[in-house]
């Protein structure tokens, strides 16, 4: 038995905690994932463990992970079904765990064949909802209206600009820094990976974040003005001069962003699928519908694959059938 960094129980023998570790610390220096994304692997993996344990009545190691039967695993799959685990959440939790044993398979620890004939369970593709343009517009304005301080509605404004304005994810803009604020008309982002990537600023965002800075009361330890970062520069995330703070002058929660869309959604009247990420999806699907393509906002959005940015920018269908009338030679009428 052994506890992981980041407080994670694994309840299993120390050769096999060790190697648990080990897939971590790959992911993170290899793969180069997020702290975030490192904690749920690590609680995938020891919730498989967990369930070993109670499973074989002792804490697996090495050895026992090697003489699992597909039936094992199935039994894995079935527990999780009876206790009412997600699909999303349980095809999660198998592609940690293959992605463990590939781990130990390439460093000669373990190899076991029967996990490549257990299936995980299909998840259906989820399409978030967009904004219509007035009601994106609308909620740029109207949040304004709930900051409890002039300086915290300007805050929120400026938030959501990034997320409608530029396509960020929520915690992309709320790991930057000041010293990001962009002087020209285009501003540095670290994705997911640590992956950065150049997103124009329109006029409109630059006033909004000018506008947060200087009625926000905590100036913090860098200046606004600083120069800007070059392309290929990695900074640690999480540092101490955040540009969005909460009510303390400490870095902006996400919770705190989520309660305020929620607020927003309810003066507005905007379904419950208006997030903090339907602001971001609404900036790929209006640049899609205003004539953008699709290579492009892949960059924008900071999409590794292409497919994942056509599910998030689907065309409703009179969209397409406009195109396909505008563009498509048998669709024109004979002259």
């Amino acid at each position: 038995m052994a506890r992981a960094p980041g407080l994670i129980h694994f309840p299993a023998e120390p050769a096999l905690v060790r190697a648990a570790l080990d897939w971590r610390a790959w992911l993170g220096h290899e793969r180069r994932y997020s702290a975030h994304t490192l904690a749920a692997y690590g609680r995938d993996l020891a919730a498989f463990f967990a369930f070993l344990a109670e499973h074989l009545g002792y804490p697996p190691g090495i050895a026992e992970l090697e003489s699992l039967k597909q039936a094992d695993f199935r039994a894995f799959l079935a527990g999780r079904v009876r206790r009412g685990q997600a699909r999303a959440s349980t095809a999660r939790t198998m592609s940690s765990v293959r992605g463990f044993f590939r781990f130990l398979d390439k460093r000669g620890t373990a190899k076991n064949a029967a996990l490549g004939a257990v299936g995980s369970p299909r998840v259906p593709k989820s399409v978030p909802r967009a904004l219509g343009e007035a009601e994106a517009m609308e909620a740029m304005t109207a949040v304004r209206d709930l900051g409890s301080e002039p300086w915290r509605a300007a805050r929120d404004v400026a938030l959501l600009m990034l997320l409608y304005g530029c396509g960020l994810r929520i915690g992309e803009a709320l790991a930057l820094e000041r010293a990001d604020v962009p002087q020209g008309d285009a501003l540095v982002v670290t994705g997911k990976g640590r992956k950065q990537r150049l997103v124009p600023v329109l006029p409109a965002v630059k006033r909004a974040l000018a506008d947060y800075l200087a009625l926000c009361p905590y100036k913090g330890r860098g200046s606004a003005r600083a120069a800007p970062r070059a392309l290929n520069i990695v900074r640690p995330s999480q540092g101490d001069d955040p540009l969005f703070v909460g009510a303390r002058g400490g870095r902006l929660n996400a919770g705190v962003a989520q309660r305020q869309v929620r607020r927003l959604r309810a003066a507005l009247d905007l379904p419950e699928t208006a997030t903090p990420h339907a602001f971001r999806h609404s900036f790929a699907t209006h640049l899609l519908a205003g004539g953008g393509d699709l290579r492009t906002i892949q960059e924008l959005l900071g999409h590794a694959s292409l497919s994942t940015t056509q599910r998030y920018t689907d065309v409703d269908a009179a969209g397409l059938e406009a195109v396909y009338r505008r563009s498509h030679p048998r669709a024109r009428a004979p002259r």
